[in-house]
């Protein structure tokens, strides 16, 4: 222990003051101190990034991603008997694998973009270095490995979610160029490099909306990616740099100059001879250009409804319809869509033809009013509707005399014609463009299975070229006489038969409408009235207008409208009484189709169906649509329905007799249906009902005031019927379809109402009516039980 002198000399003796650090001590402490953070930090950078610490980094993929890529990938749409109708893409991709491609394609690939690409894990530190050098001398110069390529393009790493500070320049830069790393090092981690380079060959983009190398062959030289050349090869890897730039369509001279550096480069890879290097980049480039849509395949107007369709389901569900590759089957049969159209083509073809004649030979346009009177400055009218004559208002606005000489300027345009191929060139104005096209006859057509509610066919309009307006769905017009069956029907059910008879005299019909008294006073469509006693399913067959018109008032025209509303019609219908004659609503022919085949289908409503069912890329099914039916009238009603629709056929004076000019009466076929013609002969309609098919067509202009003049041509029966006639002799004729000539079914039942009546014509007299095997049956039934009385005079026969 020291002495208590020397603790008294220490405690009187200060401690010495230590000495000062000096400043290069210091900032060499804050330099470390800072490398250490920095270090650390840019070790901790990856984690943080990969993690998106406080969402600052954004999204980066995850492993369920990484093992599972979903590469964009085209939808396909297929017919019910497997016929392909087309794709829906944003980015056309088509994957092959590798094996199907080019051995040119690898090596021009591995030699321009990436030369050490066997032997890097993601990142080539040579190429960074030599990037960082070439950036310093002023010169651009790229470090990206095939993997880091595939890593942008595959996850969208620049353009996907950034997080907070990916709004920031050039930290954002960093920020993608990280994750590129990151997944660049991923991807090689689980992928062998042959499924490296199969993804990326399939996922970028070649130029022209190409992406993958299927479509970029297809696009840029009609070829296979099997089948490239050197030079084909060349100018696809030359691309990749810059699509835009280097399109070899667009840019041929700078698509060259890129060509001829990669075939360099596969020369100086030891790929190609040099010799033949040389050949190669002597020659110019050649193409077999022909780019495709987003939507591949003919253009028509189901298609449309098939979009619509699918793309409100996948909203609802999370996918994509233009990129998850999905399989999308639809109930339309192409043999009877090619039907369906050839009967509206011939039809319109020559009823066009006499729809000229009609209004040449009396020298007008066939825009007219009431008294057949042509509508003064019409088009000029009309052209103010349409999108066109809105930008050019706007463009010349205050300027009078420049619209009045853009409307009447002349220039080339194609449009559609009956002639030829379809399509022609003439010299006209905006003015002469919509005067030509309001000159057609339109038509609308559907057929449906009334069991299943498969849409069959579907035929929106002439040409979907020219004219996108889909005249089955979208398109609604009045029904006319088709319109009278709803009628029937609520008096049917409501306890009436179809030998029930109502005379067929003038009628006034007294009612109020808004508050005050009103009168009604229908006329038939001859003016004239036979004064007979009618029976419903004779009224009903011959479409007498009193007769319907007396009958919805006993019935009630508001109970009218709730009965054609609960067998298919949505549209919105007036409680008046001119409802019968179809003037209470505008309906569709998707419409009119769903509510006939409640008929036919026993009193249940089909809900219309286009597609069946939905796959994933890899042929699962995602989603089965089965048919969905509700009833929504008795079987006997709609049975006895079926029985008035077929007195169209049955009754002397049917409107639907035009039928017998073709080819549809073997194996004691029936057919039931109902013509229909507005006022004016604005729309002509047909609705037919088969054993198998409820089918409907509509014919008209394209506004209410383009139409014939005389009933021998502007009658249903005489423009739609014969589309009709037409598809079903297609359809019997193709035995492949299966579908043939017969009888409705029987009813399973007793019916209990009085429907096997004589008929009558003008005359005041009782006359037999020939009868079918079906008919005998039921009327012999009849006798026996004693429920209807037969005539002393007839029981011997």
């Amino acid at each position: 222990m020291p002495s208590t002198e020397a603790q008294h000399i220490n405690a009187a003796t200060p401690p010495k003051p230590r000495p000062k650090r000096s400043w290069p001590n210091r900032l060499s402490r804050i330099a470390w101190a800072a490398f250490a953070a920095a270090a650390g930090f840019f070790l901790l950078l990856p984690i943080l990034v990969a993690s998106n610490f406080l969402f600052l980094f954004g999204k980066s993929p995850s492993l369920e991603e990484l093992e599972d890529p979903k590469v964009e990938q085209p939808s396909e749409v297929f017919t019910s008997d497997g016929v392909l109708l087309g794709r829906y893409y944003r980015e056309n991709r088509y994957p092959v694998p590798l094996d199907s491609m080019s051995p040119w394609l690898i090596k021009a690939l591995v030699a321009t973009e990436d030369i050490r690409y066997q032997e890097h894990s993601g990142i080539d530190p040579q190429a960074l270095v030599g990037s960082v050098v070439a950036a310093a001398r002023g010169q651009k110069r790229g470090g990206s490995t095939i993997t880091q390529q595939l890593a942008k393009n595959l996850y969208k790493t620049r353009r996907g979610e950034q997080g907070l500070l990916g709004h920031v320049p050039v930290v954002s830069t960093i920020i993608a160029k990280l994750k590129e790393w990151l997944t660049a090092v991923e991807l090689e981690r689980r992928y062998t490099k042959d499924e490296i380079l199969r993804m990326y060959l399939n996922t970028v983009d070649y130029g022209s909306q190409s992406y993958g190398i299927k479509v970029a062959a297809k696009t840029f030289f009609s070829t296979t990616p099997d089948s490239l050349r050197p030079e084909q090869v060349a100018v696809l890897v030359g691309a990749l740099n810059n699509p835009t730039a280097f399109n070899a369509r667009f840019h041929p001279e700078a698509a060259t100059r890129r060509r001829n550096l990669v075939l360099e480069r596969m020369g100086q890879a030891g790929v190609l001879p040099a010799a033949q290097v040389k050949i190669l980049q002597a020659q110019p480039i050649v193409l077999k250009y022909q780019v495709e849509k987003h939507v591949d395949g003919p253009e028509n107007y189901f298609r449309t409804a098939i979009s619509q369709f699918v793309n409100d389901w996948c909203e609802k569900n999370g996918y994509d319809m233009y990129r998850d590759g999905l399989r999308i089957y639809t109930t339309i049969d192409s043999r009877m869509q090619e039907h369906a159209e050839d009967a509206v083509q011939k039809r319109m073809k020559t009823l066009q033809r006499s729809f000229d004649n009609f209004w040449r030979n009396r020298g007008k346009n066939p825009w007219v009013d009431e008294d057949g009177n042509e509508i003064p400055n019409f088009i000029e009218t009309q052209i103010k509707r349409t999108e066109l004559y809105k930008e050019l208002a706007t463009r010349y606005k205050g300027n009078p005399a420049g619209l009045d000489s853009a409307l009447n300027t002349k220039r080339p345009m194609k449009v559609f014609t009956w002639k030829g191929d379809g399509d022609t060139t003439l010299l006209l104005s905006p003015l002469d463009s919509l005067a030509y096209y309001k000159h057609f006859l339109h038509a609308g057509m559907m057929s449906m299975d009334p069991y299943t509610g498969h849409i069959k066919a579907w035929v929106g309009g002439l040409n979907y070229r020219f004219f996108q307006y889909d005249h089955v769905k979208q398109g609604k017009r009045q029904a006319g006489s088709t319109f009278k069956p709803f009628v029937y029907l609520t008096a049917i059910d409501k306890g009436y038969a179809p030998c029930d008879r109502i005379r067929d005299e003038r009628v006034t019909i007294n009612y109020v409408e808004n508050g005050k008294p009103m009168e009604w006073k229908p006329d038939n469509v001859t003016r004239e009235y036979t004064g007979i006693n009618m029976t419903l399913r004779h009224a009903m067959a011959r479409s007498v207008n009193s007769v319907t018109a007396q009958l919805t008032e006993r019935v009630g025209w508001n109970e009218v409208a709730k009965y054609a509303n609960k067998v298919g019609i949505r549209s919105k219908l007036l409680g008046v009484p001119s409802i019968g004659l179809g003037s209470a609503g505008d309906v569709s022919v998707y419409e009119m189709v769903n509510a006939y085949s409640t008929f036919v289908n026993g009193g249940f409503r089909p809900e219309p169906l286009i597609v069946t069912r939905i796959e994933d890329r890899n042929g699962n099914v995602i989603k089965q649509f089965d048919p969905q039916q509700k009833r929504v009238i008795p079987a006997e009603t709609a049975w006895l329905m079926v029985y008035m629709l077929r007195g169209g056929m049955d009754e002397p004076g049917g409107t639907s007799q035009g039928l017998w000019e073709y080819d549809l009466w073997k194996k004691n076929n029936q057919i039931g249906g109902k013509t229909g013609t507005t006022s004016n002969y604005s729309d002509g309609w047909y609705m037919g009902i088969t054993k198998d098919l409820v089918t409907g067509v509509w014919v008209g202009g394209e506004d209410r005031s383009i139409h014939f003049f005389r009933s021998e041509q502007g009658e249903g029966g005489r423009m739609a019927l014969p589309v009709f006639g037409m598809f079903m002799e297609r359809i019997y004729k193709d035995k492949e379809l299966g579908i043939t000539p017969g009888p409705f079914p029987k009813y399973p039942g007793k019916i209990n109402r009085k429907y096997i009546c004589y008929s009558e014509d003008s005359r005041p007299r009782r006359q037999k009516v020939e009868v079918d095997s079906i008919v005998v049956d039921n009327l012999l039934d009849r006798i026996n039980e004693g429920t209807i009385e037969v005539p002393d005079s007839l029981k011997a026969q």
